[in-house]
């Protein structure tokens, strides 16, 4: 009995220094990893900061697989955006960002990130007749920030460059107003400055929808509504060039009418006097 006690114990002696050493080089390995975590990431911030981007970005994405659960992780992930995003590497810097959203969605500094993508789709918009799906992306992404983060940097800027994305996308609007206006296709120009009307309200392009429906209304013989616009552009736009020119419109047809009236009027005139040449009582 007394030798299978010593059998017992001499067997957990065994299997505590076992586990003891396992743990030991467990430990040594992790700080290695750890160590070569933090090497590659400031071989990525020398790389940076050289110009060597691509390789930094490299380095950035090693240095978060070496270390995924270190606090360097995400930081090397926002890192090897930007440095995608700082030589406009757009679509790389890109899917960099949407990892980042999917996979750390809780970090401190996502709100930075999610102002980095909207950049991202920003920066590509170059011309409203062509790059609708860069300005239609940075807009959402921007109403989110707005949402999400109001009151911070990151909202005021993005409320400024939606901004210059309705101003774009108003354009965009009115350009296209005016090949159906030159056309003669007034309904679909009818929709398309009644768009820039409706949410584009806040931009220069609603004074010249508005007066071009006035064109447009009074052209197609729906005097009322012409006016109607009229005077809405009147009210919030009196200075307006574009007033000037409505207005022009129902200053031709006063003139119009009155033109007619004194017609009518020397019409009559020379009526009366001819007939009363054949008056028998006089």
């Amino acid at each position: 009995m007394f030798k299978i006690k010593l059998i017992l114990i001499f067997l957990l002696f065994i299997f505590s220094s076992c586990s003891k050493n396992i743990v030991e080089k467990s430990t040594i390995k992790e700080k290695d990893i750890e160590l070569q975590m933090i090497e590659a990431y400031k071989e990525g911030l020398k790389a940076f900061n050289q110009g060597d981007i691509l390789f930094a970005a490299k380095k950035f994405n090693e240095a978060e697989i070496l270390f995924p659960q270190s606090d360097y992780a995400p930081k090397s992930a926002l890192m090897a955006a930007y440095s995608y995003y700082s030589q406009n590497y757009y679509s790389d810097a890109i899917a960099e960002l949407e990892r980042f959203l999917k996979i750390y969605p809780n970090h401190f500094n996502i709100d930075y990130a999610e102002y980095l993508l909207g950049l991202c789709f920003y920066e590509q918009i170059v011309n409203e007749k062509k790059d609708l799906q860069s300005i239609v992306d940075s807009k959402k992404v921007f109403l989110s920030i707005i949402e999400k983060y109001p009151k911070t940097d990151f909202a005021i800027d993005a409320e400024f460059k939606l901004d210059s994305i309705n101003d774009i996308l108003a354009a965009k609007e009115t350009y296209i107003g005016r090949y159906y206006f030159e056309k003669k296709k007034w309904i679909s120009a009818i929709n398309r400055f009644r768009t820039v009307i409706d949410y584009y309200d806040r931009t220069i392009y609603v004074e010249e929808a508005l007066h071009r429906l006035v064109e447009i209304y009074y052209i197609i013989g729906l005097e009322d509504e012409a006016k109607k616009y009229a005077n809405t552009l009147g009210y919030n736009h009196g200075s307006s060039e574009w007033y000037e020119k409505s207005y022009s419109i129902f200053d031709k047809i006063y003139e119009k009418n009155k033109k007619e009236k004194n017609k009518d009027k020397l019409t009559n005139s020379i009526l009366d006097k001819f007939k009363s040449l054949f008056r028998w009582d006089e």
